[in-house]
C-alpha cells in the first residue's frame, strides 16, 4: 500500500468534481433559478456515497506480503458494489437532471461522487492495514504516520 498514490487519485477527483460542479450549476442556472429539489438531490447523492464506499472497503481483501508489507486486493464482490455505486449515481444524475430547470447538473456531480466514495474506502481500508500491523495509520507501508490511503 503506498500513501501517495492513493492520495493523488481522490484530490484529482475533487479539483475535477468542483470545477464540473460549478459548471453544472451554470449550465442549469442559466435561464432559471435552481429550486431546493435538485439542490438537495446533489447532496443526496454525495452522501450515499459515503455508506457504498464504507460497504466497499469491507470487502477488500488485506494481508502481510512475504516481504512483511502490508498488500490490498479487490474482491468480485468489490467490482459488482462498484458497479452498484455506478448505478446509484447513475440513477441519481438521471433524478436530478429530471427536476433541474435545464443543464447537466446530475452528471456534473460524477467527479466529486468518485472523490468522496474512493477517499472513504481507501481510508477504511487503511485503517484496516494499520490495524493488521499494530501502526498508525499510514505507517503500514512504512511512510510517515497520518498520510490516509
Amino acid at each position: 500500500m503506498r500513501a501517495r498514490a492513493s492520495l493523488i487519485g481522490p484530490a484529482v477527483l475533487g479539483v475535477l468534481g468542483v470545477v464540473a460542479l460549478t459548471f453544472g450549476v451554470a449550465s442549469a442556472t442559466k435561464d432559471h433559478p435552481l429550486t431546493a429539489l435538485p439542490v438537495a438531490l446533489v447532496v443526496l447523492t454525495l452522501a450515499l456515497a459515503v455508506p457504498l464506499g464504507v460497504v466497499r472497503a469491507r470487502t477488500v481483501r488485506v494481508w502481510h506480503g512475504p516481504d512483511g508489507g502490508v498488500l490490498r486486493k479487490g474482491t468480485a464482490l468489490t467490482t459488482a458494489l462498484w458497479l452498484v455505486s455506478a448505478a446509484v449515481h447513475a440513477a441519481m444524475a438521471q433524478w436530478i437532471d429530471h427536476t433541474a430547470p435545464a443543464g447537466l447538473l446530475g452528471l456534473s456531480t460524477l467527479h466529486l461522487y468518485l472523490a468522496v466514495t474512493y477517499t472513504v474506502q481507501a481510508l477504511l481500508v487503511r485503517r484496516r492495514a494499520a490495524r493488521l500491523t499494530g501502526e498508525p495509520a499510514g505507517a503500514a507501508d512504512g511512510t510517515a504516520a497520518g498520510v490516509p490511503a
